[in-house]
């Protein structure tokens, strides 16, 4: 914990970039860390916990991290909690609380309204569009023998 938080504060001082660290352990040892880099790459998507996962699956080859604990310094988002889920780590440790974050300026709680709104009530218009032609990908996917399930 105490390098997911170094990470974060070093990530501050050094790039001005957000406060947010993350590290993944296995077996007792660091496979990756991660810094948030949403600003510094343009990439909404780049925040610790991703930047961590990413560089983890690479380093294991695989796309899961079974048998991994993810530390980060701050409650993950809502989209950090989702990918460490599908990641299949085994734990997950935070310093900050998600109102610690609010209180620095990063709330997430608009987040969790929204995905809790039904889709025609949500900010962001949802529209379901060819649902019939977007079946035929899932059509493939059922009838391809050698998948990898995920």
């Amino acid at each position: 914990m105490r390098r997911a938080i170094a990470l974060a504060t070093g990530n501050v001082l050094s790039r001005g970039g957000g406060p947010f660290g993350a590290v993944v352990v296995r077996d007792g040892k660091i496979i990756a860390t991660g810094t948030n880099l949403v600003t510094s790459t343009n990439d909404p998507t780049a925040h610790a916990e991703v930047v961590a996962i990413r560089a983890a699956c690479k380093a294991l080859g695989d796309f899961q991290l079974a048998g991994c604990v993810v530390y980060t310094s701050c409650e993950p988002c809502p989209m950090c909690l989702a990918a460490l889920f599908w990641s299949r780590c085994d734990a997950i440790y935070y310093g900050n609380s998600a109102a610690d974050a609010s209180d620095a300026g990063f709330d997430d709680a608009f987040l969790y309204e929204e995905v809790s709104r039904p889709l025609d009530q949500r900010r962001i218009p949802m529209t379901r569009l060819l649902a019939g032609e977007a079946k035929e990908s899932f059509d493939a996917w059922r009838t391809l023998p050698d998948r990898i399930e995920y």
